[in-house]
This record gives structure tokens, sequence and C-alpha cells, in this order.
């Protein structure tokens, strides 16, 4: 059953027009009066209801869609584990890749960081457009894997800017940082427990030295995944494929 991000009230029996984005998904699919599709809240604009809604097509519109709310299943797919990510920006479209596949694999949350080696400058119009682009990737990619809780992907920042406005690290839970320097701990030991981490990766090239003695002086462990050096995109993949799945 096709799967749609409604951010508004979802109470059994009303009935309510689709936001734009959603109007829009269903006419592309061209269904039609009397077809069921499945409504979500997501989170994103207060913590709504959870799980998600049973919904009947009633009117199609030239650009707008009426439905009738449901059953609501309270079902939630979410980790066990809350995993955020602090991912240096990345080129291309290799950004849109990470946040689509860490939402698929249960992120938490991803601040986008302004990396000394981020090839990708971002402020003011630009970056608002950009953080819309990527919140937009993460609802998609939860509409496609079943996830009724879309992550927050935060404005754009430097480590520094982050690292003063973040609560201390006995409130956070654990911090880590992927790193290639000696001294490193394997993933599972540095994130022995089951409680919250934070995971600070670089851009391509990683982060500057400066950047990494920055994270350790507020309390990032350095931490290993192995032997052989993964892309941008993929070390915090595999980070989430090892902590949330299973």
């Amino acid at each position: 059953m096709p799967r749609f991000y409604c951010p508004v009230d979802l109470l059994p029996g009303a009935e309510i027009d689709l936001p734009a984005g959603a109007a829009r998904h269903v006419q592309v699919l061209r269904l039609q009066p009397g077809d069921t599709i499945t409504l979500f809240h997501g989170g994103l604009e207060g913590p709504g209801p959870g799980g998600e809604f049973d919904a009947t097509v009633l009117r199609m519109g030239r650009s707008d869609v009426q439905v009738q709310i449901g059953t609501h299943h309270p079902v939630e797919r979410e980790a066990a584990r809350a995993i955020h990510l602090l991912a240096g920006i990345t080129a291309n479209e290799r950004m849109d890749w990470l946040v689509e596949k860490a939402t698929e694999l249960g992120v938490a949350s991803i601040t986008p960081l302004l990396a000394e080696r981020s090839v990708l400058k971002l402020k003011g119009e630009r970056a608002e457009k950009k953080l819309a682009h990527w919140q937009a990737v993460a609802v998609a990619a939860c509409e496609q894997c079943g996830r009724n809780r879309v992550p927050r992907i935060h404005a754009a920042q430097t480590l520094a800017d982050w690292l003063q406005q973040a609560p201390n690290a006995a409130l956070m839970g654990q911090r880590c940082v992927l790193s290639l320097r000696t001294g490193t701990q394997p993933l599972l030991q540095a994130t022995a427990g089951d409680g919250t981490a934070w995971f600070l990766s670089g851009p391509e090239g990683g982060l500057s030295a400066a950047e990494e003695t920055l994270a350790l002086a507020h309390g990032f462990v350095p931490t290993t995944l192995g032997p052989r050096v993964l892309r941008a995109e993929t070390a915090p993949l595999a980070v989430l494929a090892a902590l949330t799945l299973g």
C-alpha cells in the first residue's frame, strides 16, 4: 500500500485535504476514489500521534486530493538505539545518498557539517534550500522504507559551532569520531551499552587535524571500523548498519 508523509492532525473518521506534496504523489500514482493509502505524521511538526493510519481516497481534484482517515495502527519501526550523525558535507549527490541510506538504516538525526575539507560550501539562501532538499530526501526514504518517524536534518554548521550549543557528554550519551589515527577503539568496544550515541565523520579527505583535536578535547572517542578506509559517505552507514540492524 502506498505510504505518504502527512504532517497534519490525523484523526480516525476525519476528512482532510492532503498536503501539496502528498497530493502530488497520489496523483502521479493515478490513484482513484476508493483506493486505500497509508499516512504517517512523522514527528517533524511536533510529537504527533505516532504510528500510521489507513486512509481512503474520496476525491481527486486538479491539484488537491481529499481522503478519509481510517484505522490508526500504533506500529513503530524505529531502531532500539538512537544514533545521531555529524557528517562532513560531501560533494555532488553523495550527501543526498548518505541522507537517504542513513534514514533507511534508522538514523535519529543528521547534522551536515561545514568541515574544513568540505568541497560544498553553504550559506544564506543556498544553505536553506539544501536543508529543505535533504529533509525532503529523508521524508521520501521514510515513505519507502516504512519508518513512521522522520529524522531531523539540522542546519549545516561548523563543528566548533555545534560544540558550543551541544549538551555536555554526560547528558547526550556516547560521542565517537571515526578516525585513522593510532590508538583508536573498535566500533563495538567504543559503543558498548545501549544508550544514545553521536558519531562524527569527515567529508572526502577526512576531518582536519584541528577538527579532530577539537572533537577529542570535547569527549569524542577515536573509533575505527577496521583495516580498510571507507569513503566519506560509506563509513557512517557502516556504523548505522552495525548498531541499528538486528
